[in-house]
């Protein structure tokens, strides 16, 4: 054996790293299934049988990875930025534009409006699905695979509202200069007084940047744990998203997301069995 190597300190050292990866995976479990209403500390160190000291000492290496965030007020732990993040990159059994086809065609019928389907790639906010109704004037404000600024647009906005404000400043200042540059209508202050809208709404109604003429309303798409994976969106004449109309638009919004998180739940479950 070589001078100064020790084989039972390797393998004293390999055990306890074996025994962190552990940890973290059961926390990180206890999380992401309570990840809608967030987990305490003591609620966590319990449920994993962990001392509190070292559930917390985890906690907070995942918190500074991003794999987790704690809610500032009430203190519980949630899934953080990179889970989402790497979930995009996973590539998961069930592809949600496939999922979302069917329910944006429904919808295009049902209003007679064009519908998107947006989802996150990295900083921007993707066009990944359209689906054209019946009414003579299509808002054809993006087209399919166009990527633009996460802080740009109906369905990006609803999306964006649903993460958390550090992240949010994050996306920001990675897309400044684009946006100073390619959308000088763009406003920072007003892009939080829209998130603030859609936190408070549960939708968005946005004034389309490139075609005055034009709103969009919008909601985002949560998976089975509660990550925002997406989000869909209306495009239509001022005219037709107000009054009745725009409460009509809601509800058939409403009803199908439900119906697309129902399907995407299910979809989980096929791949888990």
């Amino acid at each position: 054996m070589e001078a100064g190597f020790d084989d039972n300190a390797v393998i004293d050292e390999g055990r306890t790293g074996t025994q962190m990866i552990h940890r973290c995976a059961k926390l990180l479990t206890l999380i992401t299934t309570n990840n809608r209403t967030g987990m305490r500390l003591v609620d966590l160190y319990k449920a994993a049988d962990f001392s509190r000291p070292t559930a917390h000492r985890i906690l907070q290496a995942l918190v500074t990875e991003r794999l987790v965030r704690q809610d500032s007020r009430t203190k519980k732990y949630f899934l953080g930025s990179l889970v989402y993040e790497m979930g995009l990159a996973a590539a998961p059994q069930f592809d949600l534009r496939d999922v979302c086809l069917p329910f944006l065609q429904r919808v295009a019928e049902a209003t007679g409006d064009t519908v998107f389907l947006t989802i996150r790639s990295g900083f921007d906010g993707v066009c990944a699905a359209r689906a054209e109704g019946a009414y003579p004037v299509k808002a054809f404000v993006t087209d399919v695979g166009r990527h633009r600024p996460l802080n740009v647009g109906g369905g990006a906005v609803a999306l964006l509202s649903c993460f958390e404000d550090d992240e949010i400043e994050r996306i920001y200042q990675a897309n400044k200069l684009r946006l100073e540059r390619d959308y000088p209508r763009f406003d920072v202050a007003t892009m939080w007084e829209h998130i603030a809208h859609a936190r408070k709404k549960g939708y968005f109604i946005n004034e389309v940047l490139e075609v005055q003429e034009i709103l969009s309303l919008a909601m985002p798409i949560f998976d089975r744990h509660g990550l925002p994976v997406g989000a869909l969106s209306i495009s239509a004449l001022r005219k037709r998203l107000a009054g009745s109309f725009l409460r009509e638009k809601i509800e058939i919004l409403t009803n199908t997301l439900r119906d697309i998180q129902a399907e995407l739940q299910a979809e989980s479950k096929e791949g888990e069995a």
